[in-house]
């Protein structure tokens, strides 16, 4: 209403008889008009025999949008308007999307019981979402079951095309204003990557710390430190594959999945580095932590060579289990497949089996396969005076097959082996 201009209002006051003030004749027009207001809204309601119902909705929020403030004022506004509440939600999820439990109960409580509900009522648009495109497809799904969504501090009336406008307003704010506190908190969270310290969870082998005047940083942890000192040492020597250095770690105390280890032996941080992601155009690089590192940089750049097939390993290690030495060389008689092997618990102890992986159904006790490979294996022992020409004869012929092949690829590991050092030499400058 806009306001009356005070020589109007002592005119009208005094055609009833009324001598006040222009001030007084002010606020007892205004009065008089509220009043006024709410009289017909109440009519016309009579009139219509019916009561407008409606549901409160509050979403925690931040400071001064408290559940309990929200509910005071929604209980406010409908009592000031005559506005029956069937049901109160209580929400503390997050606005950015609808995927909320409480809220998706009121959507089946309004499917439901269509036509018992005309109103959602919330303070402002930013409880009701954060999202302007899911925004209006909530708006026309609340619509299909005669709901109307309004907020109480920031009222619009939809029919009217160009409150619209408005909406949109209401509903992009708080959306950028999410968007802008996420950049933030990424540009801050990339400024103390480039600063050195590690952000989140401190990884296998280091624990989180924080000081007497609240930083927090990471420190090595004892003895998970030692065991990945461990790992990488032995990864480096390419005596074992990196599945079986990861069993063994894990008989140690490692508490980390085959994925889990893939990516701890590619992690720099434990030569006390943190890697710096690309992002626009700045390009990925790394930048010297704050922490304490576990290995050299020597160290862990040998590994990456292993890793990456770039160092030329030496001969795995096979272990292989005293009951069980054919398994894997065995050829199933059935189906053609190698033969694994296994031990049955029997009542009083194990007893092993080579059998065959697919469902033939192939299995041979391990005692009596191995004593007849071993009657096999001695009818090929030579006579004592042809073990030298046998030796001689092999040797030439191999030679004389492989002698090119060799040469090409002796040549190409020598050269392969050079440019390995000088990397070396240049990482280590660096």
């Amino acid at each position: 209403m806009e306001r009356m201009k005070p020589d109007t209002a002592v005119e009208i006051l005094r055609k009833y008889g009324l001598q006040v003030s222009r001030e007084e004749a002010v606020l007892i027009l205004e009065f008089i008009y509220a009043m006024a207001q709410i009289a017909i809204a109440q009519c016309l309601r009579d009139e219509n025999s019916r009561l407008i119902h409606s549901g409160e909705y509050r979403r925690a929020g931040g400071e001064g949008y408290s559940q309990r403030n929200q509910e005071e004022m929604l209980r406010r506004y409908c009592e000031l308007n005559a506005i029956q509440v069937r049901k109160t939600i209580y929400e503390d999820h997050s606005a950015k999307t609808f995927n909320r439990p409480e809220w998706q109960k009121l959507l089946a409580d309004l499917r439901k019981h269509k036509g018992q509900a005309d109103l959602i009522l919330f303070t402002k648009w930013d409880r009701f979402s954060r999202n302007a495109g899911d925004a209006y497809q909530m708006i026309s799904l609340l619509r299909t079951v005669g709901v109307e969504p309004q907020a109480i501090e920031q009222p619009l009336d939809l029919s009217v095309q160009e409150n619209k406008m408005m909406l949109a307003f209401y509903l992009a704010a708080p959306e950028v204003e999410n968007d802008r506190r996420a950049l933030n908190t990424f540009s801050g969270m990339r400024r103390a990557k480039k600063e050195g310290r590690w952000m989140g969870t401190a990884p296998f082998g280091y624990a989180n710390k924080v000081t007497e005047v609240g930083k927090k940083y990471i420190t090595p942890k004892h003895p998970h430190a030692e065991i990945i000192q461990w790992v990488f040492e032995t990864i480096a020597k390419g005596i074992f594959t990196t599945e079986q250095v990861w069993k063994q770690a894990k008989a140690k105390g490692l508490r980390i999945c085959k994925n889990g280890f893939w990516v701890l032996v590619r992690n720099p941080v434990y030569c006390g580095k943190i890697f710096i992601p690309k992002y626009k155009e700045e390009e990925a690089h790394f930048v010297k932590g704050q922490h304490e590192p576990i290995i050299s940089d020597a160290l862990y750049y040998e590994v990456q060579d292993v890793l990456d097939g770039r160092k030329r390993k030496q001969r795995v290690q096979i272990e292989v289990d005293e009951n069980l030495p054919l398994r894997g060389f065995l050829v199933c008689p059935r189906c053609g497949r190698l033969l694994t092997g296994s031990a049955s618990k029997g009542k009083y102890r194990y007893y092993h089996y080579y059998h065959c992986s697919s469902s033939c159904g192939s299995r041979f006790r391990t005692d009596a396969v191995n004593k007849l490979f071993i009657v096999e294996l001695k009818k090929l022992v030579p006579h004592p005076g042809m073990i030298e020409i046998y030796k001689s004869a092999i040797i030439s012929e191999y030679n004389s097959k492989t002698k090119d092949h060799m040469n090409g690829r002796r040549l190409m590991l020598e050269r392969l082996e050079e440019l390995n050092k000088q990397l070396a030499k240049a990482r280590r400058r660096c």
